[in-house]
């Protein structure tokens, strides 16, 4: 346990950052899944409108530093180009 004022402080700044980006993380996995889901369902209309939804959360949640840059670009290009093999 934190024995000095201020590694007390950082203590609660880290509580708080830490569920901060556990609730960005799961919204963004969320969004994801929604459009996994769609691509599984065949429907291109909602995997196009959730691919959106979910590139926003994602490019977000990259300039949040809660997940690497790459990795979300990474992420938003795969999804993409899967929904675009879908609308073909």
């Amino acid at each position: 346990m934190a024995q000095h004022k201020s590694a007390e402080k950082r203590a609660r700044q880290a509580e708080k950052r830490r569920a901060r980006n556990r609730a960005v993380l799961s919204r963004t996995r969320s969004a994801v899944k929604g459009v996994r889901e769609a691509l599984a369902a065949g429907d291109a209309g909602a995997a196009g409108q959730r691919l959106r939804e979910a590139e926003r959360a994602l490019r977000k949640a990259a300039s949040q530093g809660v997940v690497p840059k790459r990795r979300a670009d990474r992420s938003v290009s795969r999804l993409a180009k899967a929904v675009g093999k879908l609308a073909r």
